[in-house]
């Protein structure tokens, strides 16, 4: 009885781990394409430290989620004690890092506010000055997406430093760095037709919206599975003779 619960066990700790193998695969996937991605969010990535610190970290955990999933894999179906107790000490170290972090995301989510990035705007933004990392990511966004400020053009012509609408606020061509101006002069003297008069924080909320609810749920799903590993590895290390 005791052999076929042992047996159950270590089958069940390789389903988990399969799972979290799979979750590093996804993870080095998406690092992956946001740093590669040629539609615009390489070009958003290369001009912020750190989003570009991000990237990276997100490719850091998917290497050891990959190779995590891989060894505890191993050591459940060749029940090696060594590769369990690893595991459990290197995944309980990545349980408290993410958990953690999802700490932090909801102490500082008030930073990430309408009223917040509108204040960061008219206070940093240096139109277009390339050389200031804060005004070259703005631009960046404002072209990828089409958009303008965080509310509209009015965040800039209501400010008395700005007075007119920066030249990423334009309508282009073709909605990226390589596209033409429509009408330059007449976007910057205010007319509607030749400006995106949408603000960036509603199009890159609608644009992210579903996105960001998959990833919460994903992150749940993980903690989980993470938090379900590390009870069958110390259940199957404490069984193996």
């Amino acid at each position: 009885m005791e052999g076929d619960c042992l047996s159950c066990m270590k089958y069940l700790m390789f389903v988990f781990n399969f799972f979290i193998f799979l979750g590093g695969t996804c993870l080095l996937g998406v690092g992956i394409w946001v740093i590669v991605d040629p539609t615009g969010f390489r070009e958003i990535v290369a001009t912020n430290p750190l989003l570009f610190t991000g990237a990276y970290i997100v490719l850091a955990m998917g290497a050891m989620l990959f190779l995590l999933g891989f060894l505890g894999c191993c050591g459940a179906i060749r029940e090696n004690k060594c590769l369990l107790l690893f595991f459990f000490m290197f995944i309980l170290l990545i349980f408290l890092a993410e958990l953690s972090a999802a700490i932090l995301a909801f102490i500082f989510r008030e930073n990430l506010t309408r009223e917040f990035f509108t204040k960061e705007l008219k206070k940093h933004y240096q139109r277009n000055n390339e050389s200031d990392v804060f005004s070259s990511t703005w631009n960046s966004v404002m072209i990828t997406f089409g958009c303008c400020g965080v509310n509209g053009p009015e965040d800039f012509e209501s400010a008395p430093h700005f007075q007119q609408v920066p030249e990423a606020c334009c309508r282009r061509a073709l909605q990226s760095r390589d596209g033409a101006v429509i009408n330059e002069e007449d976007c910057l003297m205010g007319k509607d037709m030749y400006q995106n008069r949408q603000g960036c924080y509603t199009v890159i909320l609608n644009s992210f919206e579903t996105y960001v609810y998959l990833a919460g749920a994903l992150a749940i799903g993980v903690l989980a599975i993470e938090l379900f590993a590390m009870i069958f590895a110390m259940c199957l290390f404490r069984g193996i003779q």
